[in-house]
């Protein structure tokens, strides 16, 4: 008699279960298979993140362009590779000189970010040596818009990277540039571009009281003549380094660099993440040889194999499908407490790029990376109902040519009926 009360029970709760997800997905399919979303490309998946139940999918196989959704590979990525503080150099110390050489380090001297440590380091020796022929990728990633140069979330990639690889000038009572190293580069005139497209000559219109953030071309010898002006001595450069072993010195919390990466979307600690990640793999730097160590050793179980060509989602060329970005999202909620996770994403309604997006009552529920480039926009992460139970979403939108805030209005509305009503 017991077993069969049990079982009725059971019946009852799978039934009542079946009947909430039913009435679930029939409240998103009204708001999904709308005449507005007849004109672009929409692709939803929603699970549960405790049982891992399909509660709504929607063209959760196809591949759409994710913009800097990508960047949850990329967070998934320095989480596996990287320790708990930023490897910011790798040194050697032979005779009487100091050879040091990049690990893509994003965070020294950076505008943000402002870390030091290397600085400080370096300042205990005379006779220092840069070993600048360990970084492999190019400047720029596949499928970059070529005249993105000038704009501030465009900066170049390097192996040793330092104030962010821009130039900030601010402009309130007095003029002020950092790094003062391009004083005299400043061209003050008013101009269509920033830059010049092959010369670091910046253009900036003194006249105004602005601030403006412009990426400036790197090599070698500017990064080494930027740490000679710092440090005030004479720096050289080296073709190789010694055969010792070498040393790593670390930097600032991890953790702080992925918030920031995560919360404000930035492209260019995205990038040097990924190079930064092939610094723990090998001494040669290669933001490729990241990418595809993490999809063979820790992402194999991906069902749709992303094509992945860059740390920020600046290319059109990456192409994910919403269930692989969800597998990677629940992989993190499996490894990392919840409390840490959630301070990494954007808080609807209170920080990043949600800050005026998807407002809580009274507490935020929805923490979710977005992307955007023109005529896309998509949005992944985890959303809090009201019973308390925590959802792992992704959410892509490509091809649409209305305003992206009347799409992010229409997600708006089907986030609060998931929140409301599961």
């Amino acid at each position: 008699m017991e077993k069969i009360v049990i079982l009725l029970l059971l019946t009852v709760l799978l039934t009542g279960c079946s009947s909430t997800k039913r009435r679930l997905a029939k409240k998103i399919d009204a708001h999904i298979k709308t005449v507005e979303n007849n004109h672009q490309f929409t692709g939803f998946l929603l699970i549960n993140a405790a049982t891992q139940d399909t509660l709504y999918s929607c063209n959760s196989t196809k591949y759409f362009t994710p913009a800097s959704n990508t960047k949850i590979y990329t967070l998934f990525t320095a989480l596996r590779l990287l320790p708990d503080h930023i490897p910011t150099l790798k040194y050697v110390i032979s005779n009487d000189t100091l050879y040091i050489q990049g690990t893509g380090d994003p965070s020294a001297l950076h505008p943000y970010l402002k870390d030091s440590t290397a600085l400080h380091f370096l300042k205990d020796y005379t006779n220092i040596a840069l070993y600048s022929n360990n970084f492999r990728d190019e400047k720029f990633g596949p499928g970059w818009a070529w005249d993105d140069y000038q704009y501030y979330y465009s900066p170049e990639r390097s192996g040793f990277p330092l104030y962010g690889n821009v130039v900030t000038i601010e402009n309130s009572d007095t003029l002020n540039i950092q790094p003062d190293y391009f004083k005299d580069s400043i061209l003050p005139i008013s101009y269509a571009l920033n830059r010049d497209r092959k010369k670091n000559y910046f253009y900036f219109d003194t006249s105004k009281k602005d601030t403006i953030v412009i990426p400036f071309i790197v090599d070698s010898s500017l990064t080494r003549k930027l740490l000679e002006k710092s440090l005030q001595i004479k720096i050289y450069s080296t073709d190789k380094m010694p055969v010792d072993n070498m040393k790593v010195l670390y930097g600032m919390p991890a953790d702080t660099v992925y918030k920031r990466m995560m919360q404000v979307s930035d492209n260019f600690l995205a990038e040097q993440l990924l190079v930064l990640a092939s610094a723990t793999l090998s001494d040669t730097l290669s933001s490729e040889r990241a990418r595809q160590f993490v999809l063979e050793n820790h992402l194999s179980d991906v069902r749709q194999p992303p094509r992945w060509v860059d740390g920020s989602g600046l290319s059109r060329y990456n192409l994910f499908t919403p269930e692989s970005i969800v597998h990677v999202l629940q992989k993190l909620y499996l490894e990392i407490p919840q409390e840490r996770l959630l301070q990494f994403f954007p808080a609807g309604g209170e920080s990043g790029t949600l800050e005026d997006w998807y407002p809580g009552n009274p507490a935020p529920y929805l923490y979710a990376k977005t992307g955007s480039l023109s005529n896309n926009h998509c949005l992944s992460g985890y959303l809090i109902t009201k019973s308390g139970k925590t959802l792992i979403f992704s959410f892509m939108n490509n091809h649409f040519m209305e305003h992206p805030n009347e799409v992010k209005k229409r997600m708006q509305t089907i986030f609060e009926k998931i929140r409301d009503n599961y």
